[in-house]
């Protein structure tokens, strides 16, 4: 038995979307410990992207944020699995094309398709998957390190990722009425995926990132991985209803003295 005793436990992973993606190095590092890996994948053109890449592993289409789709997703799994052991919710969607890039512009289409997107997938996937899951099983979604900083570039999604964060917690204390499965968030640094290369302004704030970390490196998509695996396997059962931030310490050091210099001698320049 290995450390992580996953060996031989069947996980459902949402999200991938290609190599650089958080949800498919989860997949690969339970993989790697011996886990059988689900897919679920967007659309079929998703599906036809992957298909080299995950080339004979079982995969699903659905759109979570259709629950129709979603209520049939865990039908299909059901008839090929009778036990999962945990969900991987890897989704986040926002429509930047119309955004000006000012919040309180943001319309009501786009902010509600958003949350059902990036919040209420989670919901529908574990409502859909209830009786499916093991009684000790674990759930992760990946999050933000922080959604109390108004970074503009990011829009309206980490409002949706507060509602996230949220939904952890309420799932976490639902869930436990019948069984003990456990829900918690990983909640992650600027990361350099095709994802977030789409978001407007996202490379200044990442390069920023990188000067502010005390290690002066990013966090690595790898990282986030190696701790959604964690919080899957059985060594974390004592974790609940929480959000696991993996930054690299870039929380403690906003006000970097190197970092600060550069901006303040950028503004009043020393004679």
């Amino acid at each position: 038995m290995s450390f992580l005793n996953i060996e031989g436990k069947t996980y459902l992973v949402t999200g991938v979307a290609n190599k650089r993606s958080v949800a498919y190095l989860v997949a690969r590092t339970l993989e790697e410990a011996g886990a059988t890996v689900l897919y679920s994948v967007h659309t079929e053109e998703r599906r036809k992207g992957v298909a080299k890449l995950l080339d004979s592993r079982e995969v699903y289409v659905c759109d979570l944020a259709d629950e129709t789709q979603v209520k049939q997703l865990a039908t299909d799994v059901g008839k090929k699995h009778e036990i999962l052991h945990g969900l991987v919710h890897s989704i986040a969607f926002a429509n930047y094309e119309n955004y000006s890039g000012k919040f309180h512009e943001v319309s009501q289409a786009d902010f509600l398709q958003c949350v059902a997107a990036s919040c209420h997938s989670l919901v529908s996937l574990s409502n859909a998957f209830k009786d499916l899951l093991d009684k000790n099983g674990s759930a992760v979604t990946i999050s933000i390190s922080t959604t109390r900083m108004a970074v503009e570039s990011y829009g309206y999604m980490a409002p949706a990722k507060a509602a996230l964060d949220s939904s952890v917690a309420f799932l976490a204390k639902s869930f436990s009425a019948f069984s003990r499965v456990r829900f918690n968030a990983v909640c992650a640094g600027l990361l350099k995926t095709n994802s977030s290369a789409g978001i407007p302004g996202y490379l200044d704030s990442y390069l920023f990132a990188e000067q502010v970390i005390p290690r002066k490196e990013a966090v690595a998509t790898q990282e986030v991985a190696d701790v959604a695996v964690y919080l899957l396997s059985d060594r974390s059962s004592g974790i609940n209803a929480q959000g696991i931030v993996v930054d690299a310490g870039m929380a403690i050091n906003y006000f970097d003295a190197d970092v600060a210099r550069h901006v303040t001698r950028a503004v009043w320049p020393v004679d």
